[in-house]
Parts: structure tokens; C-alpha cells; sequence
């Protein structure tokens, strides 16, 4: 993957349930990680006393952040109705040059914030609630 523009890295909201992604407006910065917890088998009879791992085990998650600026009152109010709701839609991560994960969520906090002589902002932190699917770019 070469060099790619910050911005490029997108996050969408599912905004009907019907697959009809829209991207978080007024996002300058994003961020998806991945983790796996290890399941470990070590016993007395591991070879040279090397720690083991069970192949395939463990719990897999995902997690989004992004803060911006508002600028779109649609994006805005369906990221306030899923958490105020609980809810756990789909949204797409688009990595350019790299794909795009998709999967159910949950808005796991929402900060708002501002100063007398600045623009409000918002920060997102999401994290996964179903199983993701990964689709490479072409």
C-alpha cells in the first residue's frame, strides 16, 4: 500500500437499515483497530517451555474512533438516535488502497465540545458487535 491521504480513510453510517451508507460528516480524524485475544494451551509438556496457542480461539473486535466538526445535521442526528437507542446497524470502514470492513456496531460514547471562539466538535468511539466482513479493493 503506498502513501494515502488521511482523509481518504472513511466512516459510514448505515442510515436505514436498508444498506444506504452515508459518511460521518465533519470527520477530520479516524482511526479502526483490531485486536484477537490469544487462548493459551501451555502445559509442562510444551516443547522447550515456548508458550502455545490455540489456533482459531479467542474473541475478535474491532474498534472506530473519529472526531470532527459538525456539518451535517442527517449524519449527526442518526449517530445520536443509535446511541441514545442502543442500537447496533452496520457501518463501513473504507481504507483506500486497501478495503473496506463492514459490520455492526455500537457507539460506545459520544463527546461533544467547543470554546467561545472556536467551532464545536464531537468526538465517536464505536466498537463491534457482530461478526465483520473485509472485501479487498481492486
Amino acid at each position: 500500500m503506498v502513501a494515502q491521504n488521511g482523509k481518504d480513510l472513511l466512516v459510514k453510517i448505515d442510515m436505514t437499515g436498508d444498506g444506504l451508507f452515508e459518511t460521518a460528516a465533519g470527520l477530520r480524524a479516524t482511526r479502526i483497530s483490531f485486536n484477537a485475544e490469544s487462548v493459551d494451551v501451555t502445559s509442562l509438556e510444551s516443547t522447550g517451555g515456548w508458550r502455545e496457542l490455540l489456533s482459531g480461539a479467542g474473541v475478535k473486535t474491532a474498534a472506530i474512533s473519529g472526531s470532527g466538526v459538525f456539518k451535517d445535521a442527517n449524519t449527526d442526528e442518526r449517530a445520536r438516535q443509535i446511541f441514545f437507542d442502543g442500537e447496533t446497524p452496520d457501518f463501513q470502514v473504507i481504507v483506500p488502497d486497501f478495503g473496506t470492513m463492514e459490520g455492526p456496531f455500537q457507539i460506545t460514547s459520544i463527546e461533544y465540545a467547543g470554546s467561545h471562539n472556536g467551532e464545536a466538535t464531537y468526538e465517536l468511539s464505536l466498537a463491534s458487535a457482530g461478526e465483520l466482513t473485509f472485501t479487498a479493493a481492486i
